[in-house]
This record gives structure tokens, sequence and C-alpha cells, in this order.
């Protein structure tokens, strides 16, 4: 989304869970998306040769055949993406080598996916573009095929769900959570029919990255997502027969791909504007939690950019994984002081992160309740005074310690 969005489209919201779940803003953003003149330049070449394209299909003898061979390449790369094994021609070959019950499940898969896209097709030219026929088009995908978890196949997620790691606490993205899916979902599908300003085919890309960073179902997000880009450019009748599929390139391209999805729903963390003068001085950026580190690292990386003396950051609780223990060992962040609320035995070689006990202060209160005390007496202790007292840079001295 290179060019495309400036702009902040939601931000990261702790959850009862003791995670961050991304919530988008309502969508498109106040003010739109920021469109450069190159990347208009780059719609009207692109334009030109999707209606090319359409000129060359509308004139070929046999299209329900031409078309039938497009779908199962696309539906053979879009598996692929998702790790599937087989082939284009495995996809070619099933139909005519193997029984539907006896197929491998590789190829399973791009059968499923060809179902769906079919079905949909046949769909979208008597309905709109829609959260009912996204929803249909996901149970065509799911029904009787494989998933790495009980996929709710025509449904939305009731659940949270995540990319990468094996749980919440190592996840590289964490999608919004169920009520917050549903306002953004209703923002997404009022966008693809808004009489809009947008050229058709950035609008094609926004509406598939903005579902991707939603993520709405259990499984299959990947291959739905890549299908609305194909049905909405045939919905816009851009192209009589739906013959532009796309996962062959995104599979050619897949680290740039992936990197793009997440610089979307990534760009609040990216550092606009700093405010206030921070040159030749120290800095400390303060959150409650973070997982990816991500956030910390790009104002750390703004701070010093802008001159930042001393970087120092702070958590109330530390749940950063080994790689991003590693890129902030690699950051500017000089300091990282968190409490010990969780267990974290990854940052114990970290030359960068003190663990400050909890104890005490948890002590301090409970005797504070207990004694009937203001609660503000906790902070006018005598290590509290003697903090106080200090520099900062003393006081950095002193955790160091």
């Amino acid at each position: 989304m290179e060019d495309v969005n400036k702009t902040q489209i939601g931000r990261f919201v702790s959850q009862k869970g003791g995670f961050k779940a991304f919530t988008p803003y309502p969508f498109p953003p106040n003010g739109g998306f920021r469109i450069d003149s190159k990347l208009y330049k780059k719609h009207e070449q692109a334009i030109r040769l999707v209606g090319k394209l359409d000129g060359i299909t509308r004139r070929l003898p046999d299209k329900n055949f031409f078309l039938l061979m497009f779908v199962k390449k696309d539906a053979a790369y879009s598996s692929q993406i998702e790790g599937t094994q087989a082939t284009f021609q495995d996809a070619v070959a099933a139909p005519v080598t193997e029984e539907k019950s006896r197929l491998k499940p590789d190829v399973d898969d791009i059968t499923h996916y060809i179902e769906a896209i079919n079905y949909a097709v046949g769909r979208i030219d008597h309905m709109p573009l829609s959260l009912r026929l996204i929803k249909e088009l996901h149970e065509k995908l799911m029904a009787g095929a494989r998933a790495t978890q009980f996929a709710y196949q025509g449904e939305f997620r009731r659940g949270q769900n995540w990319i990468g790691g094996k749980a919440l606490a190592d996840a590289t993205f964490i999608p919004p959570a169920v009520p917050d899916m549903h306002d953004a979902l209703s923002d997404l599908e009022k966008f693809m029919h808004a009489g809009d300003d947008y050229p058709d085919l950035i609008k094609a890309g926004l509406i598939h990255a903005q579902f991707e960073t939603i993520h709405p179902f259990a499984d299959g997000n990947g291959r739905t997502g890549r299908m609305m880009v194909t049905l909405y450019i045939h919905y816009k009748k851009l192209l009589e027969i739906p013959v532009l599929y796309l996962s062959s390139y995104f599979k050619k391209y897949q680290k740039v791909y992936y990197q793009r999805l997440n610089d979307y729903h990534d760009e609040n963390a990216k550092i606009l504007e700093i405010i206030g003068e921070v040159k030749g001085k120290d800095c400390v950026i303060v959150d409650d939690f973070s997982i990816s580190g991500g956030t910390l690292i790009d104002v750390a990386h703004g701070l010093k950019d802008k001159g930042a003396k001393h970087i120092y950051a702070a958590l109330s609780h530390n749940v950063l994984n080994a790689e991003s223990i590693k890129r902030i060992e690699k950051s500017p962040i000089e300091l990282l002081l968190s409490t010990d609320t969780v267990e974290c035995p990854e940052a114990e070689g970290s030359e960068k992160i003190k663990i400050i006990s909890a104890a005490p202060m948890f002590a301090q209160s409970v005797k504070i309740i207990h004694d009937r005390a203001p609660m503000s007496s906790l902070f006018r202790r005598e290590f509290t005074k003697r903090m106080l007292d200090m520099s900062f840079a003393e006081q950095i001295t002193l955790l160091k310690g």
C-alpha cells in the first residue's frame, strides 16, 4: 500500500486477556487516503492494460475453457501461498485422474478454491458484492476442506484470532476483537459501494488490505481476501470475463506481499511527527506492555533522528518475545525497564533490559490498605523521595546497578 496509506487506520488497544488487538478507526479514515501523482500515473497505465486484456478475452473462441484454466492457475498459487504443495498441473489433472473422495489434501484445497470462485462469479452477476456474498464464498471455500482449526465456514469468527506464532503472546499481529471486527466489516461493506473518487484498481487494493487487517474468519482469510480482488474488478465491470487473477504474482513476490500488508496496518506505529524539541535531551518512552516492540523501536529511531542524547524505555509488563528482544538490542534504546509481573525468561540474558520486582510496591500497597491510609502515601516513601531528588541520569545509573 505504498504511496497510499500515510494516515493512521487504527491503533492497538489493550484487551481483557492481557494482549493488544488492532482496532481500526472508522473506514475510510477522515480526510481519506492521500494518493500521489506517481500512483495515479501507475493506475492509468494499469487501467489501459486491463482494457486491452478485456478486449482480447472478448475475442476468445472458447471463453469458458480459457477462464477455467485461469481459475485453476490462480487456485494453485493462492493455495501455495498458504503452504499447499499441489501444483497447477495437479489441479488440471485431478478431475480426470482422481475421484473427489480420494483427492490428496493439497489438491482438494485447490478444488475447493475453484468451486468457491466459480460460485461467487456466478452470484455477483445477480447480487452486489456484500458481506453476505463474502460469507457464502467462504462457506464454499471451507466446507469439507482442510483447515488449521474449526473454520466456522460461512460465519464470521466468534473469538480472537492471531497471525504468526503459536499463541497470542508471540503473535506477529492480532486482528480486531469481535465487536470491533463487526464495526470494521460494516464500514468495509459501505466503502465497497460508496460513490467516492478512488480509482477502481487502487480501491480494490484498499479493500483487500482492509479485509486482511480485519481477518474476520477463523481460517481461510488469505484465500478469501485474494478472491475479493477479482470479484471487485468484475463487479465494477472492468472485465467482462474475470480473468485477472493475481495469486501467481503474489506468490512470486510473497515476502513483499506480506510486508506491504503489514505496513498497511502497522502504519500507525511509524513516527509521522515528534512534537517538541528533543535534540540533546534524555528521552523516556513509556507503554503499558509490548509484544513485538515495534512501536518502541520506531519511536526510538524517530527520537534519535531528531537528535535525542539518550533514549530509555519503560514497560509496566514485559511480554516481549525472543525476536522482539533481538530487535531492541539493535535499536537506539539504551535501557528498557520493566516489572516482573509477567514471566519473560527471554529477557534474562539481555544487556539492555532490566527487570524490577513489583513485589515491594504490592506489599506496601497491601499494608497501606490494611492501615486504611491514603494510597498517595505510597509515593511519599523514602525510596520514592530519594528518586525524585535525583537527576534523571542519577536515577538511570541507580537502576542499572
